[in-house]
């Protein structure tokens, strides 16, 4: 008789029993909930952290929190990680409903390659309407500076013989090295960085003591072979807070406000994250060759930290130097709230690109009619309730982030004016919103653009009593 074939085993992730550990820490949980029978209980768990509504106990007087205080929330936890590493997921969101008997149905929701990851919260992160689509800052490029010079400090000798003094023992890269670290990056090194590299080539197990390096070049200087050029795809960002950025460049800037440039070559590290790299695409009054730091907390631009290679080194400055404020221009980004700009009349300008609308006095709706026309315009993001009128919206035909309330939502679906311009949308929630509706809603908007929906799997099992 031949053999019958196998029924693939079911995924750890959607077995109720890999949950149920969690779900009964969360039905126990005296959390707030509207008195009704049944309990609604949601969260988000990833393989590096989770977000559950649950309350820890206090540490004991005089101890700090330890792992064993919460170990039973560690251990529910780490069986969905686990699944989730099994099933090549980073993450999962649900939401589950109890009832007084314990009988449980559970949704899983996501992921969805059209959808950004959620950020700790069980609903919908940011939805990617066209595939590979970044926001606006991400593709911007440098502006072309050809005439921008070196800065008098710059001089390859002195960089070469300062560092000598300093590094006696340093082994440095050879000729075919340069040239392969050019060809990988498909640009070739200025020669204070190729000065920097004939001196050391900055290997690991060259130096001493680690703090060798920075003593020397006033960074964390990376082996020839890991320099890289910091593009804008280098500066990871969700839609939901990328779309609400903009590449600013003041006429006095020494460096361009961009998220990253092709002409931005990473050298080091300060030792706290921010990249340190030479520039040649410097701002208006800049100078090619200077070295900048771009910052691991901000999305675009960077600050000046030497006019030189040269100057960096010999002079190892301690404060980074500003590239130059753009308060005199109009702002390309306006928050218009409670403490920020009082309306968007205020808001309008021709070089406005992004208008989020916050929070502001209950009851107090904006129309959007000042900012309609303006060629700019491409990122709105609106708390709930706070449009006057939402379809106002189809007039803004240059948008390519919309950010709205699930109401609005409804109102743009329902007339057929949800603008199809649009390359990325975010679903705002206020408070804790019933995940499972947002879920629909999303899934509603990924259909105009026939993109994956967003996947819910309901189980049900039995959590007793």
């Amino acid at each position: 008789m031949p053999a019958q074939p196998t029924q693939p085993a079911q995924p750890a992730l959607y077995d109720f029993a890999t949950w149920e550990p969690v779900l009964r820490l969360l039905q126990a949980a005296p959390a707030e909930r509207p008195a009704a029978p049944d309990i609604q209980v949601s969260g988000h768990i990833g393989r590096f952290g989770w977000s559950l509504l649950l309350r820890r106990p206090a540490p004991q007087p005089g101890r700090a929190a330890q792992v064993e205080d919460v170990q039973e929330e560690y251990d529910a936890v780490g069986r969905v990680q686990a699944a989730l590493t099994e099933a090549g997921t980073d993450a999962m969101s649900f939401v589950a409903e109890i009832r007084p008997d314990g009988r449980t149905v559970l949704h899983l929701i996501g992921p969805s390659p059209a959808v950004t990851p959620a950020g700790g919260g069980p609903h919908p992160g940011a939805l990617v309407l066209v595939e590979n689509a970044v926001p606006q800052p991400w593709r911007r490029l440098p502006d072309p500076v050809p005439e921008a010079p070196t800065h008098p400090s710059a001089d390859p000798a002195l960089l070469a013989r300062t560092l000598r003094e300093r590094l006696p023992g340093a082994v440095g890269a050879t000729g075919a090295e340069l040239a392969e670290a050019e060809a990988r990056l498909g640009v070739p090194l200025p020669e204070e960085l190729r000065a920097l590299y004939r001196v050391t080539r900055a290997h690991w197990e060259d130096w001493d003591d680690p703090e060798d390096s920075y003593a020397a070049a006033g960074c964390e200087l990376f082996p020839l072979d890991e320099l890289y050029l910091a593009e804008a795809g280098t500066r990871q960002a969700d839609w939901r807070f990328a779309a609400k950025d903009a590449v600013v460049t003041p006429p006095d800037a020494a460096v361009q406000g961009l998220v990253g440039s092709p002409g931005w070559i990473v050298f080091g590290d300060n030792g706290g994250g921010d990249r340190i790299a030479v520039d040649l695409t410097p701002g208006p009054c800049g100078h090619t060759g200077q070295v900048i730091m771009i910052g691991h907390e901000n999305h675009t631009g960077a600050d000046l930290l030497a006019d030189s290679l040269t100057d960096l080194v010999v002079n190892l400055p301690e404060d980074v130097r500003r590239s130059g404020a753009a308060g005199h221009l109009p702002p390309a980004v306006a928050y218009v709230n409670h403490r920020g700009i009082a309306g968007v009349e205020e808001a309008a300008h021709p070089d406005l690109e992004v208008l989020s609308i916050g929070v502001v006095e209950e009851g107090r709706r904006f129309g959007l009619a000042p900012v309609t026309g303006l060629p700019r315009l491409r990122t709105l993001s609106a708390y709930p309730d706070t449009l006057a009128d939402p379809l106002e919206i189809a007039k803004l035909t240059g948008l390519e982030f919309l950010e709205l309330g699930p109401e609005d939502w409804r109102v743009l679906l329902d007339a057929s004016a949800v603008p199809r311009g649009l390359l990325a949308a975010a679903v705002g929630v206020r408070g804790n919103q019933p995940p499972l509706p947002v879920v629909a809603l999303a899934n509603e908007i990924l259909a105009l653009w026939n993109r994956p929906p967003i996947p819910v799997t309901v189980l049900e099992g039995a959590l007793g009593q």
